[in-house]
């Protein structure tokens, strides 16, 4: 009795203040513990889905060996001759064919150009051309579709419309046609062709989330507090709604690159001299018995570039859908 009687009489004679004294005390211990309770910031601040979503990534071994994929595709891009000193466009003849030697570890094409070499040169522009039509398909996409969600009424019916005509068209026969009257030899026609056909799938996510986003409780007070409608889309929705357009222009990425590999090896895509690994699988295919490692390479590094992507995506996704964890 005598501990527990003074235990009880002591904080009984604290009084409100004491008890006010108390919760500040735990209240200041909470913002002092590293990570704060479940759910919260270094501070006791809630997390944000962003936050999150790159706490979740980091732990997640599948973004790591894809990042890490991805990362090295991105500096040989940039900067080739740090692994590979030859020239791609340096040939010859009289060497056509063969395979491994000392110093030109994947043989020799149809041409008798070191298949090492433009392997590694063709990446420059397999990225480049997955990255600039990811961009340009996400800005079209997200600024036509968050319009459309938005406003709705008669600008959503007739993009609802125009979106259904460009899903009608398919992709490499839209690619044959559109890019067989075209003569240049760089990757802008390539380019505006994928984002011609593929703005509509994220119109159509991008509509989708600002109609979502559009609905909460934080959009309809800041519309009774009378903010404009170009503040409530920067400021409320898009931060809410850009989720899923990065999941799903992630994914594509991988499925430009290989777009452009398919109508490089069809004739109608990038053009020697480029080097590209679709010209190269469309060169090497002729020689496939005799001479598979001509296929192999290119083939091998575009496989391993798209998988890195998609399976970069798929870790995203999994980050940022709440449903999913």
């Amino acid at each position: 009795m005598p501990e527990q009687y003074e235990s009880e009489g002591a904080i009984s004679s604290t009084g409100m203040g004491g008890a006010m004294d108390l919760a500040v005390s735990e209240g200041e211990t909470l913002e002092r513990t590293p990570g704060g309770p479940q759910g919260t910031g270094p501070a006791g601040r809630p997390r944000s889905l962003w936050s999150d979503a790159w706490r979740d990534l980091r732990r997640n071994p599948v973004f790591i060996v894809s990042a890490l994929v991805i990362l090295f595709l991105v500096v040989i891009s940039l900067w080739p001759s740090l692994i590979a000193s030859g020239n791609p466009l340096k040939c010859d003849l009289a060497k056509a064919q063969e395979g491994s030697q000392p110093g030109h570890p994947f043989g020799y094409d149809g041409q008798g150009c070191d298949v090492y070499t433009r392997t590694v040169y063709g990446t420059r522009i397999s990225i480049s051309v997955g990255v600039l039509a990811t961009l340009g398909v996400a800005l079209l996409g997200s600024v036509l579709g968050g319009l459309a969600g938005y406003f709705g009424g008669g600008w959503d019916s007739l993009m609802s419309r125009i979106t259904d005509i460009f899903f009608a068209i398919p992709v490499v026969l839209g690619g044959l046609v559109l890019l067989s009257v075209v003569t240049s030899n760089t990757i802008w026609p390539v380019i505006g062709f994928i984002v011609l056909l593929g703005w509509t799938q994220v119109y159509r996510i991008a509509r989708g989330s600002v109609i979502t986003a559009k609905q909460n409780d934080y959009v309809q007070a800041a519309r009774a507090l009378g903010a404009s409608d170009s503040r409530i889309l920067l400021r409320h929705i898009t931060p809410n709604a850009v989720a899923p357009v990065i999941v799903v222009s992630t994914i594509a990425l991988g499925t430009y690159i290989a777009l452009e590999a398919t109508l490089s090896y069809l004739g109608v895509g990038l053009k020697p001299p480029t080097v590209s690994w679709g010209i190269d699988i469309s060169a090497a295919s002729p020689y496939i018995r005799n001479a598979p490692h001509m296929l192999l390479w290119p083939a091998g590094a575009l496989a391993i570039t798209v998988l890195a992507f998609i399976m970069l995506g798929d870790a995203v996704r999994d980050a940022l859908d709440p449903k999913l964890r």
